[in-house]
C-alpha cells in the first residue's frame, strides 16, 4: 500500500522522472532506453516525451531524444527565489582572488549537495563542476559540515539513506565512521576532505548560518594536493572563515534591504 496523499500525482512524477533520466553520461536517449530508464512502459515514455517537446523542454532528430535549455528555467526558478547565491558571490570571488583556489557553495538535498554558486579558478577536477552539479554528501567537505549542522533525529532518519559509496580507497566506508566525523566537526566548526570524492582534490569547508542560527549552506575551497594539509589549515582556513562570516552578515540584512 502506498503511503503517498490522495492529492499525489503519479504522473507528474513520472514526467519529471523522464527529465531525470538525462544527464552528463546519457545526454541523449532512445525512446526504448528512456522508458528502462524510468520504468515506464513505451507507450507512456513515447507521451511524456512527446509532451515534454511540445513543452519545449525535450527535442528530438526521430531517433534521440534530448532536454533543451529552458529546462534551465525550472532550476533558475529556485534560484532566483534564493538569496544565497546572490549575496555570496562578490564574497566568493574576493576568497578566490586572495587564496588563488576554486570556491563554491552548496545546499543540501537529500543525500547529496548541489552547487549553487562557483568561482573557479581552474579545473582539477576531472569532472566539470558547475552551479546546479550534485554530489554526495558524505565524501564532500560541505557536504559534512552541511551534515554536522543537523539536529539528532535528523541525522539519525538521514544517515542510513546515504549510500556510503567509495569513491576512492580513502572514502569514509560506514555511518559509524562518518558520524564520528560529523562530531569532530561540530566541534571545530569547519571540515577538511582529503581525496576522498577524488584522487588529487582537497577542500577545506564551513558554514553559513542564517539569521536564526540554523545551517543553510556551506561554502569550501578546493586545490590539488600539491597544497598540504597543513597549509589548507594555515593559508586557506582563516580566509574561509572570514568569508563565511561576512555572508552571515550579508544575510541578516538581506531582509531589510528586500523590504525597501
Amino acid at each position: 500500500m502506498s503511503s503517498r496523499g490522495p492529492d499525489f500525482v503519479q504522473s507528474l512524477e513520472r514526467g519529471l522522472t523522464v527529465i531525470r533520466a538525462f544527464d552528463a553520461e546519457h545526454p541523449q536517449l532512445t525512446l526504448s532506453e528512456v522508458a528502462a530508464a524510468t520504468g515506464v512502459t513505451r507507450a507512456a515514455a513515447r507521451r511524456f516525451l512527446l509532451t515534454l517537446a511540445e513543452l519545449g523542454y525535450v527535442r528530438s532528430d526521430g531517433r534521440y531524444f534530448s532536454l533543451t535549455a529552458r529546462v534551465l528555467e525550472l532550476g533558475y526558478a529556485y534560484l532566483s527565489s534564493l538569496s544565497l547565491p546572490q549575496v555570496a558571490e562578490p564574497h566568493l570571488e574576493a576568497l578566490v582572488a586572495q587564496v588563488h583556489e576554486s570556491s563554491s557553495m552548496s545546499v543540501l538535498d537529500g543525500a547529496d549537495i548541489v552547487y549553487v554558486a562557483r568561482v573557479p579558478v581552474s579545473r582539477i577536477m576531472t569532472v566539470a563542476i558547475s552551479v546546479g552539479t550534485r554530489f554526495p554528501a558524505h565524501a564532500t567537505s560541505m557536504g559534512r559540515v552541511i551534515l554536522a549542522g543537523l539536529s539528532e533525529q535528523q541525522l539519525t532518519e538521514l544517515l542510513p539513506q546515504l549510500p556510503l559509496t567509495k569513491h576512492t580507497s580513502r572514502t569514509v566506508g560506514s555511518v559509524e565512521a562518518l558520524r564520528q566525523e560529523l562530531t569532530r566537526i561540530r566541534t571545530q566548526g569547519w571540515s577538511l576532505v582529503n581525496q576522498e570524492l577524488e584522487e588529487g582534490l582537497r577542500a577545506i569547508a564551513a558554514p553559513v548560518h542564517d539569521p536564526a542560527g540554523r545551517v543553510v549552506a556551506a561554502v569550501n575551497v578546493s586545490a590539488p594536493t600539491t597544497r598540504t594539509l597543513e597549509a589548507m589549515r594555515r593559508d586557506l582556513l582563516p580566509p574561509l572563515l572570514a568569508t563565511t562570516a561576512a555572508i552571515e552578515a550579508d544575510l541578516k540584512s538581506a531582509p531589510a534591504r528586500r523590504q525597501r
